[in-house]
């Protein structure tokens, strides 16, 4: 993919140059309703008991994962730190030089072409360049070009800084429907680099816009929302936008040589003064020339057996045919969620917690630390009995038009490494994770009392719970997973640390995956591309025997017999190692 320009991508560019050039009343059924949860783990949501007691949990979590300088990351703009759309004036001005709303028209029949690198057929995902075979749509230089794909001459023009000046310079993809294009950006800063109330730091949100492409571009409809912008996927003329935000919250400084209780007490007083908006994402759409303002329902939100109370994540749903972005009609969890997967009727984000090496706090008390308990559904930090490296995966049934339903969810121990890990094949999901750490001491013995390892899992989809039903681990003892491939009934997992094993899995009895085969090679593939039905590229690194890595390198994989998989070819950008 062209997105985030991280190594993988930038591989993936340059191979692919290379390759063609409830509520429930009562005190009794409330425990009981709670012990039921804590027993399924984080995988059931359940419904807050009214908008009274949605505030007072809310709080009660937020209380205990405060610590002397706030929650964590609060400031992040990655880690979805906030932004008011209140505060942002500026952008009801957006939409008015758009033209009226209006359903786009039917396009004439594109020729044959190549769309951007999609995980799933059918499924699009938000990137920096679109094509419909008739013309081609980017984001380039702080402008939205469009461009005739046949005499490959720009037609089109829209200046972002004319459409809300703090999105000149902001990183932006694109999804695109018909004559509509959607516009993506994230950590939009409060207007003119204004701190937040009080004197807070900067605050930062999501903002989309819905272009008209038919003619001179034009916009028509502005959203803005509170909170990091995760990933978006796309089927049909639907987009599913993920959105994870921290609670609007302001601790003002403490008086110098104030003890972190003095000050951790100081910042839980400032919770259990916030009202529940302070935790509801709230939102801004302009089109037409008018602004409405919302945010999303207490209602529609729903929490796990363990929360923090720092984090929501929210599913926003828009019709890229409709002549206005609306209120995004807003599904939210109180949960943390870092990877969005999605199929035709599936959207599934996830969260890992990658607590395994921290040493306690020496603030933490009994059974309870300055940022969290361990008990009473709360989850714990870093250092606590609570931490854990584990994954939570929440499904919603995107199969109709309007809001995602929360289908089910699950847990399995580990970190993902990004959404390849994830497959959806026949009513169960296979999730490929590394547990433990994978660095090593100088003389190549693994560091500290916990070594890595890697395992596949098989989930049944079926019902409200993603359960277990079979599992292959010990994949690359010592080292981390690089790249994940799952293709019908065959997985394939790259791990390294000085080699890469290339591991072929047989997936076809979910409840009995195991290893066929695997081949050594120095360096490693990042990324894993199927090319035909016994082909199989790898992008990655070269690497010498010790492990330290060199340049860019593409392996083509015979991997027409899972038992004996073989590197048929290899092509090195450069020769800074030898094998």
């Amino acid at each position: 993919m062209i997105r985030n320009l991280g190594f993988k991508d930038a591989a993936v560019v340059a191979g692919c140059l290379l390759l063609i050039s409830g509520c429930t009343g009562g005190a009794a059924q409330r425990a009981a309703h709670q012990d039921a949860i804590q027993q399924s783990g984080p995988a059931r949501l359940t419904s807050f008991h009214g908008c009274g007691e949605e505030l007072a949990a809310l709080r009660t979590a937020a209380k205990a994962s405060v610590g002397p300088y706030g929650l964590p990351d609060l400031a992040s703009p990655a880690n979805g730190a906030v932004y008011s759309p209140a505060a942002a004036g500026a952008s009801r001005a957006v939409a008015d030089s758009g033209a009226a709303a209006a359903a786009p028209a039917a396009p004439a029949a594109a020729p044959a072409h190549s769309g951007t690198n999609d995980y799933v057929a059918g499924v699009d995902e938000p990137d920096m360049v679109k094509t419909d075979g008739r013309r081609i749509v980017t984001v380039a230089g702080g402008a939205l070009v469009v461009i005739d794909a046949a005499s490959r001459t720009v037609t089109g023009r829209l200046q972002l800084s004319a459409a809300g000046g703090d999105l000149a310079y902001q990183p932006a993809n694109l999804l695109l429907s018909g004559d509509h294009a959607l516009v993506l950006t994230s950590a939009v800063p409060v207007p003119d680099g204004a701190a937040g109330p009080g004197g807070s730091p900067p605050v930062y949100g999501s903002r989309l816009l819905l272009v008209n492409l038919a003619g001179r571009p034009s916009v028509l409809s502005s959203y803005t929302i509170e909170g990091g912008l995760i990933d978006a996927r796309q089927t049909g003329s639907a987009v599913r936008v993920v959105i994870s935000s921290q609670p609007r919250l302001h601790f003002p400084a403490q008086p110098e040589g104030s003890s972190d209780a003095q000050r951790i007490a100081a910042n839980q007083a400032v919770v259990s003064r916030a009202g529940l908006d302070a935790w509801l994402p709230q939102y801004e759409e302009t089109s037409g020339g008018a602004a409405s303002t919302g945010h999303v329902a207490c209602s529609a939100v729903s929490r796990p057996a363990t929360y923090s109370g720092t984090n929501l994540l929210t599913v926003l749903t828009f019709d890229l045919t409709a002549g206005s972005l609306g209120s995004g009609d807003g599904v939210s969890i109180v949960a943390d969620g870092t990877t969005v997967y999605g199929t035709g009727t599936s959207l599934y984000v996830a969260g890992d917690e990658r607590w395994p090496a921290s040493p306690p706090r020496a603030d933490a008390g009994a059974g309870v630390a300055a940022g969290g308990v361990a008990a009473g559904g709360v989850a714990g930090p870093p250092g606590t009995a609570a931490s854990r490296q584990r994954t939570d995966i929440y499904r919603f049934d995107i199969s109709g038009s309007g809001p995602p339903r929360f289908a089910a969810g699950g847990s399995v121990p580990g970190y993902l490494i990004d959404q390849y890990a994830l497959s959806e094949w026949h009513g169960y999901l296979r999730v490929a994770t590394t547990t433990g750490t994978s660095w090593a001491l100088a003389d190549g013995r693994p560091a500290g009392a916990q070594t890595s390892s890697s395992a596949v899992y098989v989930l049944s989809t079926r019902g409200p719970v993603m359960r277990q039903v079979g599992h292959v681990s010990r994949l690359g003892l010592t080292e981390r997973i690089y790249s994940v491939r799952f293709i019908g009934p065959a997985g394939y997992v790259v791990t390294f640390r000085q080699t890469d094993p290339l591991y072929t899995l047989d997936l076809s009895d979910p409840a009995h995956p195991r290893v066929r085969g695997s081949v050594a090679l120095t360096g490693y593939s990042a990324y894993l591309h199927p090319v035909s039905e016994t082909r199989l590229i790898g992008i990655g690194r070269q690497a010498d025997r010790m492990g330290h890595v060199g340049g860019m390198q593409v392996s083509l994989f015979d991997v027409s017999d899972l038992a004996a998989p073989a590197r048929l070819a290899r092509f090195s950008l450069t020769a800074a190692v030898s094998d």
